[in-house]
């Protein structure tokens, strides 16, 4: 397995879920109520449905940039900063939306084997906190991205869950729908 095939299939797959799970929660739930799912968190000391959406994307563009040895787009810093401030500002579910959508272009616009020349560099990816940690191209998707990732998406699907709307986990591994054997699909 390359690192674009790991990475860009799962992010994408998973940032597609959780679009959807902000359709349900749309249709589910008068408008009003909806929007004000973006300020619910599952503790006071956790960040935001919004925050945990634009993480998620976050983590998808750094992998990116990242693993391709480029350099962050200002643009990173603009989502990254309004993760970090939608507990005051948490925007709509459409600005959400929209932020999924850009981590989408940017996956769909690699090429086959774009993050693959990374494989066995080393990576110093330095956290807010002054902490480095040195990883190769490997561990740091393997140990760091996907984690993230799933980190950031889960909580999304928990904020969700304990707000109410009626996701289960068929709306988790809708992308597996895809692999179902014919004549296999349970009735009833």
């Amino acid at each position: 397995m390359t690192l674009t095939s790991l990475i860009v299939p799962t992010f994408s797959q998973m940032l597609g879920t959780l679009s959807g799970w902000l359709d349900k929660a749309q249709a589910q739930l008068p408008a009003a109520q909806a929007e004000v799912l973006l300020s619910a968190r599952l503790a006071p000391d956790m960040f935001p449905l919004a925050t945990q959406i634009r993480f998620a994307c976050v983590q998808a563009h750094e992998a990116v940039y990242r693993l391709q040895g480029e350099a962050f787009p200002a643009a990173l810093d603009g989502l990254l900063n309004e993760g970090r401030e939608a507990g005051e500002r948490p925007g709509s579910i459409l600005e959400a939306k929209a932020r999924i959508g850009e981590a989408l272009a940017l996956l769909q616009s690699l090429s086959d084997d774009a993050l693959d020349g990374a494989a066995g560099t080393q990576i110093a990816h330095a956290l807010p906190n002054g902490i480095i940690l040195d990883l190769t191209a490997e561990q740091y998707a393997r140990d760091w991205t996907l984690s993230q990732f799933y980190f950031h998406v889960m909580t999304a699907y928990a904020i969700l869950r304990a707000q109410g709307v009626a996701l289960g986990k068929a709306d988790y591994v809708a992308h597996m729908f895809g692999h179902i054997r014919p004549g296999t699909m349970p009735t009833g």
